[in-house]
């Protein structure tokens, strides 16, 4: 009979031996089983000599080993101990929510919308229309829109003879800022004074929502477009920067090979002096760059946590911090900002903080929150000749911007817009409002 091989694994632990039977297995066999041959041990027998466990240096050898190991298990139990007590420093704060709010409208009850802008320095102004700050299916969305595609107001009227008036004094009292130069206008060509050619949304919680110590974090999406400036910040002694200012997020709508940053960095400062020129700005201003992406393609958790020993901000969560700064009780902010000595208009500057003895003033008082797209600005945000920049921080600035067009062809307002969706939230440390009230 013709034999037939059968393959088997050649790993498997009797591969060998079944390959034989296989290859025969068809034939009868009256072969009988062989014997299996009993193991015989070659070990010797009686006793063995190891002359080595009486040799003193072996003992010394495994006494060395003890004293390596007691030593790794001292620095463990030392490690371990200081480990606890640092944990057992850090702040345990007591939160209480006080705002929470996901966006399904525009709340009332927590936010106004801010009609000014004149003076700021941006080339918008912040109205109440729906078109700048609206609410859908997907959240917050504040987008800038041509003055002269949203109003009535003319391109002829926007370069010449047209007057916006928004004072009480001969206006329609609709404007919420504090001076005359943030809410009354009149283009003029000759001089260069136009009127504001984008429109735009600011928001805040002033009055209605605000906190002394605790923490905030918004989610949002970051805006496309050149010369965009969007920012989410919180602002009580005196004019600015006096009483002081939280910029949680800052950053620029231009593409990522913007030489000082576009999209795809984010800034976080801290702003005080005893006046505008002695701004300190420079002094806690901190960036976090994203690779390969930016800050519009996706939503982040942009958060502050802020106490009277520290403040820090982060992005999506706290272990990603982006500016640290802590209140040190041996220096106060008057002397981190070296303000000694210092003069404006051959003045010297006084001290606007003296009177309340905290290191952490002016971040000593209750803060409210901002969220706002600013377009363009003369301030230096947007550095001269830098990017292609279409106008200079001296001159005619808001003129020569809109010589260009601010939204170009391929850039949708609903890009060219902030969506700070998803979610605020805000809260209160409990635990330092209880030792505010004690004091």
């Amino acid at each position: 009979m013709e034999k037939t091989a059968v393959i088997q694994d050649p790993f498997s632990n009797s591969a060998a031996a079944s390959f034989r039977t296989a290859s025969y297995h068809s034939q009868p066999s009256d072969r009988q089983p062989a014997r299996r041959q009993q193991f015989k041990s070659y070990r010797l027998n009686g006793e063995y000599e190891r002359p080595w466990l009486g040799d003193s240096r072996l003992k010394r050898s495994r006494v060395g080993s003890y004293i390596i190991w007691g030593f790794v298990g001292l620095g463990l139990a030392i490690s371990a101990y200081i480990n606890f007590t640092v944990t057992q420093k850090v702040s345990k704060h007591q939160y209480c929510l006080i705002l929470d709010d996901q966006f399904s409208s525009l709340n009332e009850d927590t936010w106004n919308r801010e009609i000014d802008g004149f003076g700021t320095g941006a080339f918008d102004w912040t109205t109440t229309d729906e078109k700048n700050a609206f609410v859908d299916g997907e959240g917050l969305h504040i987008v800038p829109t041509l003055t002269t595609e949203s109003t009535s107001i003319t391109p002829e009227q926007l370069v010449n003879g047209y007057t916006l008036n928004l004072t009480k004094a001969g206006g329609d009292g609709s404007c919420t800022g504090t001076t005359n130069t943030a809410c009354s206008i009149r283009s003029n060509k000759t001089t260069g004074a136009i009127i504001p050619p984008i429109r735009s949304a600011r928001l805040n919680t002033k009055g209605k929502k605000s906190i002394q110590y605790g923490r905030v974090e918004v989610v949002a999406k970051m805006p496309k477009g050149d010369w965009l400036w969007p920012a989410i910040l919180n602002e009580t002694y005196g004019a600015w920067p006096t009483s002081g200012e939280i910029d949680i997020l800052e950053t620029r709508g231009n593409d990522v090979d913007y030489v000082v940053g576009g999209r795809d960095i984010m800034s976080s400062s801290l702003h005080w002096g005893p006046t505008p020129e002695t701004d300190s700005f420079w002094r806690s201003t901190r960036g976090k760059a994203l690779r390969r992406t930016d800050y519009s393609r996706g939503f982040h958790t942009f958060g502050i946590e802020w106490s009277k020993d520290y403040l820090f901000t982060y992005i999506d969560s706290p272990l990603q911090q982006v500016l640290y700064w802590g209140f040190d009780k041996d220096q106060n902010m008057w002397q981190k900002g070296h303000y000694e000595g210092v003069t404006v208009n051959s003045s010297l500057v006084k001290d606007p903080w003296s009177q309340t003895g905290n290191p952490n003033t002016p971040f000593d008082q209750p803060f409210f929150l901002i969220m706002n797209v600013a377009v363009g600005s003369s301030n230096g945000w947007f550095p001269d000749g830098i990017g292609g920049k279409p106008w200079t921080d001296v001159g005619q600035a808001a003129s020569d911007f809109y010589s260009i067009e601010p939204l170009r062809p391929g850039t949708s307002a609903q890009d060219a817009g902030w969506t700070p969706s998803s979610s605020i939230k805000q809260q209160q440390d409990g635990g330092a409002e209880e030792k505010i009230a004690k004091k």
